[in-house]
């Protein structure tokens, strides 16, 4: 049951990595965005959105891929932050 909660997660965390990617190709909600919110809007490419206008735009794939890479590393810490099995003193073979 632990493993299936885990993968849960993992696959709604990369679902949401995707989103934000510009590689996100799905129209699942109506214009207006998500729960009514214009920030979530339905086409995705929001790394895209939030560095418009700046010198970082020409970079959006480079600061998305970073992005996931921080995020998954976080992921992975807490994970393993919460599974760890204590050490009873026996050798792990």
């Amino acid at each position: 049951m632990h493993r299936v909660v885990m993968l849960l997660i993992a696959a709604v965390l990369a679902a949401i990595l995707f989103y934000v990617s510009r590689f996100w190709y799905l129209s699942l909600w109506d214009r207006p965005g998500l729960f009514g919110l214009e920030e979530l809007r339905p086409q995705g490419g929001l790394v895209a959105q939030w560095v418009r206008g700046t010198n970082a735009a020409p970079f959006e794939l480079l600061i998305w891929a970073l992005g996931c890479f921080a995020v998954l590393s976080i992921a992975q810490k807490i994970y393993d932050f919460f599974t760890t099995p204590t050490d009873a003193g026996e050798p792990h073979e």
